[in-house]
């Protein structure tokens, strides 16, 4: 395993920690602030926000910065901000603190995936995003976890700390391990945004988006999703989410090696229909302690299952743009994810925590539309980035063309009466005279 990768899987992790730890201390943040469950929702609604918009601008901006000083200072950014929402006393400083930890992630996750597609080979490109990715579900599977565990012992203050220590070892470990990566060529913003006219892209992210969407929504709100089986214990929650966690983690790891094997278009369908079932199932199987776990690990596998085919598709289709290209869904899916915690909160309001994983449900179905219509347009040659498919023509439509019509033959007999006419003019003088003439120049 190249050592390099374990490195940047370890940032990941960090990042991945402070994203999903969040989940399992919202009701405490909400108790300890005098404010609604929904407001405090909105830690994950600027934190994602952030991410999605400073992403593609900072990679531009940055694109030209030494690697490794990037990804120290995005994580040293990220452990400011969750120090700040560790001291913060009130709902402002904590968002306006989300905003400062996004926007490290947002430098770092999309320049790690990035060095890790250029470190690899192309038949080894999808384990290689699979390690670095396995830091941010690792996250999911003890980060997290770890993290609300903690905060039932403490509080949702201390469980902030833990993170924001986790941001100082993975700075070090980058700063002391890493070595020199050579910096990719710099590409503008207007640039940047290129490939998004390409429809196999923006159809590739927007399935991201709205997959993504679905399944962070019902994450975003565990804490209440799960109330039936947890009877509020952060200590029974923390040991589910571990458990979602470890599934989410096998769930990367597997996809990984199949999306070198199989065609990506088998796993993202594969993974969208289970999720669309289990979702449109949870309002039941999350009353029960049994049926709740088993929920949780289809949930996990799936959920994560999706994200190495979904950024093997991106590269396959432009490899020279894949650092651009997986910055972008990572945008995509911080958009889903900001979007989805701000429905989550209206549905939580008007319809009740039932029907938040039926919602979810629906988003995943119109990912999987998207999906399909991403993969029929890929099928399609393409002359460029920014260009619309070239549709060929199909076979019935030469046959429906007569080959000898009526007017084409009217048409080869004017041709050829015109060349015999022509043939006429130009031929020689054969008249009696002309052989005279001819004989008396002999």
């Amino acid at each position: 395993m190249d050592r390099r990768l374990l490195i940047l899987a370890l940032g990941m992790f960090a990042m991945g920690t402070d994203n999903f730890v969040v989940a399992g201390i919202l009701p405490d943040v909400a108790a300890s602030l005098h404010t609604s469950v929904s407001l405090a929702g909105l830690m994950v609604t600027f934190y994602a926000l952030t991410y999605a918009v400073a992403a593609p601008v900072m990679a531009a901006v940055a694109g030209g910065w030494p690697r490794k000083l990037l990804l120290v200072s995005a994580l040293g950014i990220f452990v400011a901000g969750n120090a700040i929402s560790a001291l913060a006393t009130d709902l402002h400083w904590v968002l306006l603190s989300r905003v400062m930890a996004g926007f490290g992630a947002a430098l770092f996750s999309p320049t790690a995936l990035g060095v890790a597609a250029a470190l690899a080979t192309p038949e080894k490109r999808g384990r290689a995003l699979s390690t670095v990715t396995v830091g941010l579900t690792g996250a999911t599977a003890l980060g997290s976890p770890i993290g609300t565990f903690i905060g039932g012992f403490g509080s949702w203050r201390t469980t902030l700390w833990f993170v924001a220590m986790l941001g100082i070892v993975a700075m070090i470990g980058v700063w002391t391990l890493l070595p020199s990566v050579a910096r990719p060529a710099t590409v503008k913003l207007r640039e940047r945004l290129v490939p998004v006219r390409d429809v196999r892209i923006a159809l590739t992210l927007l399935t991201s988006l709205f997959a993504f969407g679905g399944f962070l929504m019902v994450y975003t709100y565990a804490g209440v999703v799960l109330a039936r089986v947890t009877h509020g214990d952060e200590r029974i929650l923390a040991g589910m989410l571990l458990l979602w966690g470890v599934a989410a983690t096998v769930g990367n790891v597997l996809s990984g090696r199949l999306v070198d094997r199989f065609e990506s278009r088998s796993i993202i369908n594969a993974m969208l229909w289970l999720a669309i079932i289990n979702f449109g199932a949870l309002p039941w199987t999350s009353a029960h302690a049994l049926s709740a776990l088993t929920a949780l690990c289809i949930w996990g596998i799936c959920g994560w299952g999706l994200i190495v085919p979904q950024q093997h598709r991106l590269v396959q289709i432009t490899p020279k743009a894949a650092s651009l290209l997986l910055a972008l869904n990572n945008t995509a899916t911080y958009v889903g994810l900001a979007g989805s915690s701000v429905v989550g909160g209206t549905v939580l309001q008007s319809l009740g925590v039932r029907y938040l994983g039926i919602v979810a449900a629906g988003l995943i179905a119109l990912a999987f539309i998207l999906a399909e219509a991403a993969h029929r347009c890929i099928e399609r040659p393409v002359s460029g980035i920014g260009q619309r498919p070239v549709v060929k023509p199909r076979p019935s439509e030469f046959l429906r063309r007569p080959v000898f019509s009526v007017d084409r033959m009217n048409r080869l007999a004017r041709t050829v009466k015109q060349g015999e006419r022509d043939d006429k003019t130009s031929r020689p003088n054969t008249s009696r005279t002309g052989r005279h003439q001819s004989l008396g120049e002999r």
